[in-house]
Formats: structure tokens, sequence, C-alpha cells
């Protein structure tokens, strides 16, 4: 008998490491489907004057896709920012219906420190990110996801981390 496939749901501010993270994970587990939505965004025409109306659209192809993915018996990694429980409650949903475990991890780090990493880097959506309001922006997703966690959430804080240990704490929490 396999393992049972799991959804990963890795959450956290833009600029934390969510994609990287992902990323790694997916390569070091073949056949994980790496489900990072900010891709997909990508594709839908318009996604620059619109970014949240795009991210609205693409949300549920993206369920359906990491459904269809876990019913095969492999893992989905999912990046993806939240700070509603009800959207949780559909990722868990989806895992559920294909008996695929949910998993969700929030990746955290100052807001200082994910702002940094966000004029840092060079992603497709910061353009979109930026013209919402930039640094004012990430320190209300901290705010939002302040007020979204529960004493039951499992927090992975990265702000001191390099790539390498935030990835070593994930698989630590991941065997648990």
């Amino acid at each position: 008998m396999g393992l049972v496939p799991r959804l990963i749901h890795l959450n956290g501010p833009t600029g934390v490491g969510k994609s990287t993270i992902a990323a790694r994970y997916a390569a070091c587990h073949p056949k994980t489907l790496n489900l990072d939505a900010d891709e997909i965004v990508r594709l839908v025409g318009g996604w620059q004057n619109d970014f949240s109306g795009a991210v609205k659209l693409v949300r549920p192809l993206a369920l359906t896709m990491a459904r269809t993915h876990l019913s095969s018996g492999h893992d989905v990694v999912m990046p993806q920012l939240i700070t509603d429980r009800g959207q949780s409650a559909c990722f868990a949903e989806v895992a559920g219906s294909v008996g695929a475990d949910y998993l969700e991890f929030v990746l955290l780090a100052p807001p200082e420190i994910t702002i940094d990493r966000f004029r840092q880097r060079e992603h497709h959506v910061d353009q979109a990110v930026e013209a919402m309001g930039g640094a004012t922006v990430i320190r209300r997703i901290h705010e939002h996801l302040a007020a979204y966690l529960t004493p039951g959430s499992v927090v992975i804080e990265t702000g001191g981390a390099d790539v390498d240990q935030t990835y070593k704490t994930l698989m630590a929490a991941l065997k648990k």
C-alpha cells in the first residue's frame, strides 16, 4: 500500500519564500506538482491590470488541478497566500475528496524582512503587488495573517533562516 498523497499548502506573505521552497520540494520529490497559482495567473489575459480578479479566476482552476493530481496518488505543493479560513477549508475539502491529506504551513518573517526580500527578487507578480501598494500591502498581509493564525497553525519562521534551513524545517514538520 502506498503513502497517502498530500496537498502541502505553503501559506505566507509575499516575499517570504513560498515559491522557492515549493520549487525545492517538487525538485526533490518526483511526480509532485508544484502548483504555484501565481504562474497560472500569468496565463489570464489582462492579469497585470486586475491581479486580484485574475487570482479569483485562477483559484478554482488550481483546486481542480490539485484534485486531479492528488487523485493520481502524488503530492501537490501549493505556495499560495490566503487569509480566509473558508479558503483553507476549500483546500482541505479538495484533498479529502480524493483521500489525500491537507497540510498547511505558514511561512513567516518580520514584515521588514519580507519587504526587503520582495524588493530584491524578480518575480512576475511584483509589478502588480507594487501597483496595489507594495510595502503597504505586504504590511497589511502580515496583519491579516496574524488574525488568521490559530493556536494550531504550523508556523515556520524564515526571518533568520536561509533556504536550506527553511526547507529542512519544512521536511521535519512533514514527518510529524
